[in-house]
């Protein structure tokens, strides 16, 4: 089969890279790719925005499936566009995007079917929002409405932070216009827990969980990013809380967006917070997490490509999805500045020399540039240690990322860490 896989970061990789095991594939393309997918797919220069000529490149090429990687194009609609061109492809179409698109939309829907989410108000006047937020206690959780590519929630633990926050968001528009619209939410104390399902209408089929590192900094400390490191599973959680947020959380909310007529076909991805009262919904996303999928797809033993076809066949209920019991760490070597500023185009050292068992180097933001593989992105390489188990995992991790060098190199030394105590 030809494929199609549309995107550009370190997800887009971790796809591309299983997707290339299944004896099925012929031939990947990845528009518009980075320096690494590079040197497993042919990279297509072509934006992810550009639908009009991402479906005449895969008429011109026959691609048999196309494979949807970020959070803005399923958002603007273009499974839709794929479908209208009689093009399969994985993914779930535009109203069923808006459950990442639109926080308000996710709340609400939440709120309709009694499934567990923290207390929350919405707003789209800023003098509103302000009156609110003055009512309320901190700590308390401000987030912009629309896509702000993983950055556009602010955990608030003091009065000033939460105004300083909400003005930024509504008024100074940091988040451009995902701004415009906002959501004021209850602060939920826990653990975070991250469960990516494979989705079609009300099949569920939920990956092996991970958690994500949001913040920074090591210890939480900082701004939130688009994710600084996960790992999986989770051996420090009880097995009875990830199945509770299964039965309770993820199956329920699939069947609400049928009975919305919005049914979801693709990768539904649950943020959850596991509070003393049970798992909470922190958000929902409608894609591959990232990098969440750099520690969950090399733990999956079943050809992805399989999966992708039975959910669009209508037989995912059918299919033996394993995994595997090992491990999988991954560390998120960013540029200098990252969350906010940073310069591009530094020399990446040491790709070539890692030689620590199983690890795996995922690109993230890099391009090529004069033959030698540059900085391009916040977030530059996800770097992922396996083994037995967590220990052994992030050791890997670690001794690989150790080898790998470039001006401004910041990551986080505390990844999985929750998970040895």
């Amino acid at each position: 089969m030809r494929i199609l896989v549309i995107g550009r970061g370190g997800r887009e990789h971790a796809i591309v890279w299983a997707l290339k095991k299944s004896p099925k594939v012929e031939k990947i393309f990845c528009a518009p790719g980075n320096a690494g997918i590079a040197q497993l797919a042919e990279n297509v220069e072509i934006g992810e925005m550009e639908f009009a000529r991402l479906v005449g490149f895969a008429k011109e090429q026959a691609i048999d499936l196309v494979v949807v990687g970020p959070d803005d194009p399923l958002a603007a609609g273009i499974v839709d566009e794929f479908e209208a061109a009689a093009i399969p492809v994985y993914g779930p179409r535009k109203n069923a995007a808006e459950i990442e698109g639109s926080k308000i939309f996710m709340k609400d829907l939440l709120r309709k079917y009694s499934i567990p989410t923290a207390k929350y108000e919405t707003f789209t006047d800023y003098e509103s929002a302000k009156a609110y937020l003055a009512q309320q206690s901190v700590p308390i959780v401000i987030k912009a409405d629309g896509l702000a590519a993983g950055k556009g929630v602010t955990v608030c633990f003091t009065r000033e932070e939460a105004d300083k926050a909400l003005e930024e968001t509504m008024v100074s528009k940091s988040f451009g216009s995902a701004g415009d619209k906002v959501v004021i939410e209850e602060f939920l104390e826990g653990q975070e827990m991250s469960i990516l399902a494979f989705v079609d209408g009300e099949t569920v089929r939920a990956m092996s969980p991970a958690q994500d590192h949001k913040q920074v900094f090591d210890n939480d400390k900082g701004p939130n990013t688009g994710g600084m490191g996960t790992y999986s599973p989770l051996p420090h959680i009880d097995s009875a809380i990830i199945e509770d947020a299964i039965e309770n959380i993820i199956k329920p909310t699939a069947r609400a967006m049928v009975s919305e007529g919005r049914p979801f076909r693709g990768v539904l991805f649950a943020g959850l917070m596991i509070t003393k009262d049970g798992p909470k919904t922190i958000e929902f996303n409608a894609r591959f997490g990232d990098p969440e999928t750099q520690v969950v797809l090399p733990r999956l033993e079943t050809d992805l490509l399989e999966i992708f076809l039975a959910s669009i066949d209508g037989t995912l209920a059918d299919i033996d999805i394993r995994w595997s019991d090992e491990a999988a760490v991954c560390v998120v070597l960013a540029s200098g500045g990252y969350p906010g500023s940073y310069p591009k185009g530094f020399p990446i050292d040491g790709l070539d020399s890692v030689t620590v068992p199983g690890a795996l180097v995922f690109h993230a933001g890099t391009a090529l540039k004069d033959g030698q593989i540059v900085t391009n992105g916040g977030r530059v390489l996800g770097v992922v240690g396996r083994g037995a188990g967590i220990v052994e995992a992030r050791a890997n991790a670690y001794a690989a990322a150790a080898g790998i060098t470039f001006e401004g190199k910041q990551n986080r030394t505390d990844i999985a860490a929750k998970a040895l105590v």
